[in-house]
């Protein structure tokens, strides 16, 4: 029988639990403060991992702290997980979530600019 989630998957979730753990807890970095980690890809061969990233204000102060903290994570992760090697941190800003609110946005534009009769009715026009 297979298996419900692949060794990636379960390798990236981990990590991703774990980062969080680290971020909260262990690094003491003002500029990592507030940040929120959405998803980890690794690659196939485990050898790097992209951690995806958001944050209430995005700034070039909280990439940087996260690239100079990258080592001592990767070093705490070897410590608290038993893999042959631990993968290489790379931080990505998650964009999706500003693309989700600005679509958002463009929808209410659009309902708010459509005449009464573009509104399509909630019931079923009776002929």
């Amino acid at each position: 029988m297979a298996k419900a989630f692949s060794r990636n998957d379960r390798v990236s979730e981990q990590i991703r639990r774990e980062l969080a753990d680290l971020l909260m807890f262990e690094v003491k970095d003002p500029r990592v403060q507030m940040v929120t980690l959405t998803d980890v890809e690794v690659a196939g061969d485990m050898a790097h991992a992209k951690v995806f990233y958001t944050a209430a204000k995005n700034s070039k102060g909280l990439q940087e702290g996260l690239e100079k903290a990258a080592g001592f994570l990767r070093s705490q992760l070897g410590k608290r997980m038993m893999l042959r090697t631990m993968p290489q941190l790379h931080f990505v800003y998650d964009e999706s979530i500003d693309r989700g609110m600005h679509m958002d946005k463009l929808i209410d534009k659009a309902i708010s600019e459509q005449t009464p009769e573009q509104a399509t009715p909630d019931t079923p026009s009776q002929e």
